[in-house]
């Protein structure tokens, strides 16, 4: 195995380790490693991610309902627009968009350049949230309400932000589910999962007719961020993993910078 395919898989492998330790975040790896290390095309990064942050999301949620801590209805009110905005985007939206989009002094900015750069945007969001993380517990006991259309609203804008760059969104889904819902905290972050899981495969569902897959790689890929789950949540007996969800936030601001520098200027 060459050294390139060597980190790419210990990539797969810390994008679950990540997940179990701070329960959100890891998917924010995936397109990185594939486009910057195993060297795929952002369009086909992005489907892929779909897939291994659906899949090991499913892992997670199927463990947080055995504990009853996934609010199903909630969960089908939010993920019902999320997926058709995730399945539109994948299926029409990002097939429609030109190679070419404009030209700037000279400066071409392309399909997968425009990918990069929101990507990087998400990335920059993902760790200001992370790194404040000022969220607060609510009682466990509070009546669960609901406001349907913020609701409904959101679960599109999240579906289409997952369908272009292929993250999970879960620093946009877990302060909806608690500020929209009024779900606890600790259920907010296990529904969020559940959630993640489905938008994601149906988004990839879009991909499918669209790109020629090779399973092989993304059977092997994904197989390793799973394993990662299950040592990031031993782990997480020794690590606190508020301190390292805040560290994780850093590296993550520094990688979105990085991206737009490099698209931009290298």
């Amino acid at each position: 195995m060459e050294i390139i395919d060597f980190l790419g898989y210990f990539g797969a492998l810390l994008i679950g380790i990540v997940l179990g330790l701070i329960g959100g975040g890891g998917s924010i790896l995936t397109v990185p490693i594939l486009v910057y290390i195993l060297a795929f095309n952002p369009v086909i990064a992005t489907a892929y991610s779909l897939f291994i942050v659906g899949t090991t999301s499913l892992v997670g949620a199927i463990k947080n309902m055995i504990k009853g801590m996934v609010d199903l209805k909630t969960a089908i009110i939010f993920a019902i627009p999320a997926f058709i905005a995730v399945y539109s985007t994948r299926a029409f939206l990002v097939p429609a968009i030109p190679e070419e989009l404009f030209n700037i002094n000279g400066f071409m900015v392309t399909k997968n350049l425009a990918i990069m750069l929101f990507f990087a945007i998400v990335m920059l969001f993902a760790s200001v949230s992370m790194i404040r993380n000022k969220s607060k517990e609510s009682d466990e006991n509070t009546e669960i309400t609901y406001n349907y259309p913020l609701i409904i609203i959101e679960g599109l804008v999240v579906g289409t932000i997952t369908g272009i760059v292929g993250a999970g969104g879960g620093f946009l889904i877990i302060p909806a589910l608690v500020l929209f819902a009024k779900l606890p905290m600790k259920k907010a972050v296990a529904t969020s999962l559940f959630i993640i899981a489905i938008k994601s495969l149906i988004g990839f569902i879009g991909d499918v007719q669209n790109l020629v897959i090779d399973w092989p790689f993304l059977l092997s890929f994904t197989t390793l961020s799973v394993v990662g789950i299950f040592i990031g949540i031993y782990l997480n007996r020794f690590i606190d993993g508020k301190k390292l969800k805040k560290a994780f936030g850093w590296f993550v601001l520094i990688m979105g910078v990085y991206i737009i520098i490099k698209e931009l200027l290298m």
